[in-house]
């Protein structure tokens, strides 16, 4: 038996193989969303999934504004900020912060799924949410992900 093709590869930034996904938000859960891009994100679907290096995909994430919470979630859940000063403590509730920053629902949801560390915030730079059908990554030939398939 051959020993040598049971070497176990160590994937890095450089030789891994990322790919571009749009995926499209409409009608579908927060949670769910963000826990399937934060999963591609990170690269835990491929069989070479590295926990130390970006080894996973751009993720394009369009009509971020049409995303579904469930139950009474759009007034109680809150979003907390803090200002830096003393009392310094904001809140704002899903229905306020999808008036003023409907992306920034999709990108807390997801950034709470990364890890809470260097690599977190790197991999985080690799997901890019756009409120409307439209976006700005034709070049990269990004592929259309169904998240119910």
């Amino acid at each position: 038996m051959d020993t040598l093709s049971y070497k176990t590869r160590s994937i890095n930034k450089e030789n891994a193989d990322k790919k571009w996904l749009v995926v499209d938000a409409e009608g579908q859960t927060l949670g769910r969303l963000a826990s399937e891009v934060a999963k591609r994100l990170r690269g835990k679907h491929k069989p070479n999934f590295t926990p130390h290096a970006d080894c996973g995909d751009f993720v394009i994430v369009v009509n971020a504004e049409k995303v579904v919470l469930t139950g009474k979630k759009w007034e109680q859940k809150e979003y907390i900020r803090y200002t830096g000063y003393p009392g310094g403590q904001r809140k704002r509730t899903a229905i306020e912060q999808l008036k003023r920053k409907p992306f920034a629902l999709v990108e807390d949801a997801v950034r709470g799924m990364l890890p809470k560390n260097t690599l977190g915030r790197e991999i985080f730079r690799n997901l890019h949410v756009y409120v409307g059908p439209d976006h700005k990554h034709d070049a990269q030939q990004p592929e259309q992900f169904t998240l119910n398939a």
